[in-house]
């Protein structure tokens, strides 16, 4: 089908589901269905409209369809020596940009350069009345008032569909260095706090096991004058890439095996929180803001335990046995939760996009 029959046929869909209270399912490649709470409606399947609308390396700016694969995408920028800043993980090749800005995850990088959202700079989107709302733009400064276009980066689609999107790019850096030290999880969280604030060009740094890897990336005297500084081992150029490639993707053994009744959990905490002493093996990565942890502790202790630190906790990918009845994300606060509803009513009022993704009664 042509681009426009394509967006025909699906406001006429939405509007007779809207119409009925009908559930709709907005889905890629469904290379993230298991992130969330359970799978609700018919399919609405993207990938159909997809392609790259416009890109300009000058201005550092792209936009493109939904159900444009990552893959290609990637493959345009880099033939420009740019990239998708954030990194956002596929969890399987064919994986669609409009999946990956509705799951809002980001990669290793994201606690240098910033979150999904941070780049998305307009978004052209389907509403439960079938409508095309356009929101923001394709340059940076073009934003006034409530900037709806990032409330769609880890809306789960329960917004509505998700046309088209504008992102911001950078280029590649032109050299990158990952060390290696030998130190225990306290000692790392420490030390990449020090490290932190000192102007020094790293990228991603993650823990594991008794030790810390840190990419540099940068201008080439920069990355150099950072080994100096901060030595370490200096690790495989190819060797690296595959390390941090499978923190991405998560392929890499430490999250191979969840037992039935244990869950990855998520936690973001404050960077200066030292390793919590629980259960279960842990994975420090962002400096130490972001923690991966596999435990059958119950959700309660987990949701305490992040609470008291000062951050939260989500339960990124649950064993086939565990309970999703204890809630995927966080519950929100009685405010938080009337704000969402409130914009759930203006873009979907009869709930079909995605129904209870989020949370079980969104």
């Amino acid at each position: 089908m042509q681009d426009d029959d394509v967006l025909a046929y699906w406001a006429e869909r939405i509007r007779a589901a809207t119409a009925d209270e009908r559930p709709l399912r907005v889905r890629g490649a469904g290379t993230k269905d298991w992130y969330g709470q359970a799978l609700h409606g018919e399919v609405l399947d993207t990938r159909v409209h997809r392609g790259i609308v416009a890109y300009d390396p000058a201005e550092l700016v792209v936009t493109a369809r939904c159900g444009t694969p990552l893959t290609e995408l990637e493959a345009a920028l880099a033939e420009h020596k740019q990239m998708l800043p954030f990194e956002p993980p596929h969890f399987g090749r064919a994986a669609t940009l409009g999946g990956a800005i509705a799951a809002g995850i980001a990669g290793p990088r994201r606690a240098t350069v910033g979150a999904a959202r941070d780049f998305v700079l307009g978004v052209t989107m389907m509403n439960g009345h079938g409508e095309i709302l356009r929101f923001g733009g394709r340059v940076v400064k073009n934003v006034a008032g409530y900037d709806v276009s990032r409330l769609m980066a880890g809306s789960l689609g329960t917004l509505g569909l998700m046309l088209e999107v504008s992102i911001k790019v950078l280029p590649q850096p032109a050299a990158e260095a990952t060390l290696k030290f030998d130190m225990n999880g306290t000692d790392a969280v420490r030390k990449l706090n020090e490290w932190s604030g000192r102007p020094l060009p790293i990228s991603a740094s993650a823990w594991r096991n008794g030790t810390l890897a840190v990419r540099l990336s940068g201008a080439d005297s920069a990355v150099k004058t950072a080994r100096n500084v901060i030595g370490g081992e200096v690790v495989d150029a190819v060797e690296a890439e595959r390390f941090w490639e499978g923190l991405r993707e998560q392929t890499d053994p430490f999250f191979s095996t969840i037992p039935p009744k244990s869950a990855l959990w998520r936690l973001a905490l404050p960077s200066i929180t030292e390793p919590m002493q629980l259960p279960g093996a842990q994975l420090m990565e962002w400096g130490g803001a972001q923690r991966w942890w596999i435990t059958d502790t119950d959700a309660q202790t987990v949701r305490i335990s992040a609470k008291q630190a000062g951050g939260h906790a989500t339960v990124f990918r649950p064993g086939r046995e565990f309970d999703r009845s204890v809630g995927v994300f966080t519950p929100l606060s009685a405010p938080l939760m009337k704000i969402h509803r409130g914009l759930k009513a203006a873009f979907d009022p009869a709930r079909i996009f995605n129904r209870g993704r989020l949370y079980p009664d969104f």
